[in-house]
């Protein structure tokens, strides 16, 4: 397979599409043949001026992640190794359990001058229902807008429940003895057993999902979560 996703990704006018943090970020939800998921993500430079100041959480998958920029320049900082990513290098994979976080070049370092940074994100097709999917990243993105926007504060359970669910773990420090093991466990124990087990968080909602007949399967694949896939719900 050609290394670029360009040209075999889908695009149609019923594509779902996501705007937060005051338009800063767009995504568009679009159709890849060979991927279980692929969006096409618009990152405003400008807008998101006060927004992307702060780096994202490091956090690893266990599943394949593929980043492929097609405008701008983008940053993915795996496990303290900068690259920095443009279009001419084609599709760029990153490996499950790699520590990793992707945030855009700030403006004035935009080789090209670019306020806008394009780039395509997809996963794997796999048989686990608790994976990357589109649903997951609506959420989060969703979730997010509401702290740096509405001004929420940030509820841990919630983020480990959101992310238990789709195999994503926080990156503890280099320094914690079993980071990974450690995170999982943090995952497990108090975002699924606790947070969605014990206190009803549930990992997705549906005022934040297109999909949610999606959603719905990827919770039917706990038991823990099983209770909150109702697909006749409505926003």
């Amino acid at each position: 397979m050609s290394n670029s996703d360009v040209g075999v990704v889908q695009y149609s006018d019923g594509d779902a599409e996501v705007t937060v943090l005051k338009g800063a970020v767009h995504a568009r939800l679009v159709h890849h043949p060979g991927r279980a998921f692929c969006i096409d993500i618009w990152l405003d430079l400008v807008k998101g001026a006060r927004f992307f100041d702060k780096k994202p959480p490091m956090h690893f998958h266990i599943q394949e992640e593929h980043v492929e920029v097609t405008q701008g320049e983008l940053v993915a900082d795996l496990d303290g190794t900068i690259i920095i990513l443009t279009p001419s290098k084609g599709r760029f994979t990153i490996k499950p359990w790699v520590h990793h976080r992707l945030y855009p070049l700030e403006l004035h370092q935009q080789s090209g001058g670019d306020s806008t940074v394009k780039f395509l994100l997809s996963g794997p097709k796999t048989d686990n229902k608790m994976e990357l999917s589109a649903v997951f990243f609506e959420n989060w993105y969703k979730y997010q807008d509401t702290i740096a926007v509405d001004g929420d504060p940030v509820d841990l359970i919630q983020v480990l429940s959101t992310f238990d669910a789709s195999g994503t773990y926080i990156s503890l420090p280099w320094w914690v003895p079993f980071g990974k093991l450690l995170s999982i466990g943090l995952g497990v124990v108090v975002g699924r057993w606790i947070g969605s087990g014990l206190l009803n968080y549930q990992p997705f909602y549906r005022e934040w999902t297109t999909d949610w007949e999606s959603a719905c399967l990827q919770m039917e694949g706990s038991i823990f979560h099983r209770r909150f896939a109702d697909p006749s719900k409505t926003a």
